[in-house]
């Protein structure tokens, strides 16, 4: 995260008033009202990646769901995507680069979304994502900074896909074990988003590749907060401990738990691998909600008839150093 923020150093707020979010917050997408239309604005997103999966329409899936979590997370519904493809030019008569698409295709429908159009150039690794266009009321907007003390913090979806996809590049996992991972990197967060607008949150963020903790840290540093997680209440996916712990760590994973250092204190109790699967680089992620303690039961309650996992991991609190976490 500290390498991005050199990198984004010069990107300025833009100033535009119409502009309600930009980069300089580090939210989940940017958002522009529309003009003439004060209950109207864009929400858009953009993401791709080098494939963590071998099954070429898995991956499709899972780029496209990812892809579309960002909108979700700030409480917006989508209106189409665009494609972005980046794939060998000699490799293009294996059908690989259309089972990619068809994948993407497949995901889209599901979550009731049209592809329009979108991008290609020749790249020697294959790359895929999409651009993403939503739209939201400004005024229902969820960003991820109205984190207020007292909050608790609920999770969506299990950690553990970057150390699970890293254990499968290298035969070291299970059929199933893989096949949880791939249903719940496929798994939209539409039914999430829908329960927590319905219940009215204070922040939310998606957990992609700066883990759990890094976009906890953000969520907290953008409402002047700090926060606690305890450790043993975050939700695994099966077998993320065991493989931590035989070195199936991402290099993501690694640079996160490094650069979060100075902002974590950990109990002496949590081992080693527990840390890092706290850090581990996640693809397509549950959301991170922040709802008032008194609404808590209420976003529990919806998110189990719509079928979603929740886990309550923490709580939001006051204190002079905004970002900082207590993980116990």
């Amino acid at each position: 995260m500290s390498e991005l923020a050199q990198v984004l150093r010069p990107l300025l707020p833009s100033g535009d008033a119409q502009a309600l979010v930009d980069a300089s917050t580090g939210d989940d997408a940017a958002v522009y009202l529309l003009e003439g239309n004060p209950n109207r604005a864009l929400v858009v997103s953009v993401d791709f990646f080098t494939p963590m999966v071998d099954d070429p329409e898995d991956f499709g899936r899972i780029a496209a769901t990812n892809a579309v979590s960002d909108l979700y997370a700030m409480g917006a519904k989508p209106l189409f995507a665009l494609n972005l493809l980046g794939f060998p030019r000699d490799l293009l008569d294996t059908g690989l680069a259309e089972r990619v698409i068809a994948g993407a295709a497949e995901a889209a429908r599901e979550m009731g979304l049209p592809i329009l159009g979108g991008h290609s150039i020749d790249d020697p690794e294959p790359k895929f994502g999409m651009v993403a266009v939503g739209e939201a009321d400004p005024n229902a907007l969820v960003t991820n900074a109205g984190a207020r003390p007292g909050d608790r913090l609920v999770l969506t979806k299990p950690l553990g896909t970057g150390i699970v996809t890293t254990a499968a590049k290298n035969d070291a996992v299970g059929a199933a074990t893989l096949a949880t991972a791939v249903a719940s990197m496929t798994r939209p967060n539409a039914s999430a988003c829908e329960a927590m607008l319905a219940v009215g949150v204070h922040a939310a963020t998606d957990v992609t590749g700066f883990g759990l903790l890094g976009h906890l840290r953000s969520l907290l540093r953008a409402s002047g907060c700090e926060g606690v997680v305890h450790a043993e209440t975050v939700p695994l996916l099966p077998e993320a401990l065991e493989l931590a712990r035989a070195g199936q760590i991402p290099g993501g994973s690694r640079r996160n738990r490094e650069d979060l250092g100075a902002d974590l204190d950990w109990a002496e109790s949590i081992d080693d691998a527990l840390r890092t699967v706290l850090c581990d680089a996640q693809t397509s992620g549950g959301l991170l909600i922040s709802v008032a303690g008194e609404r808590l039961d209420e976003l529990l309650e919806a998110l189990a008839r719509s079928g979603d996992s929740a886990a309550v991991i923490g709580t939001v609190r006051a204190g002079p150093r905004p970002g900082h976490i207590d993980v116990v």
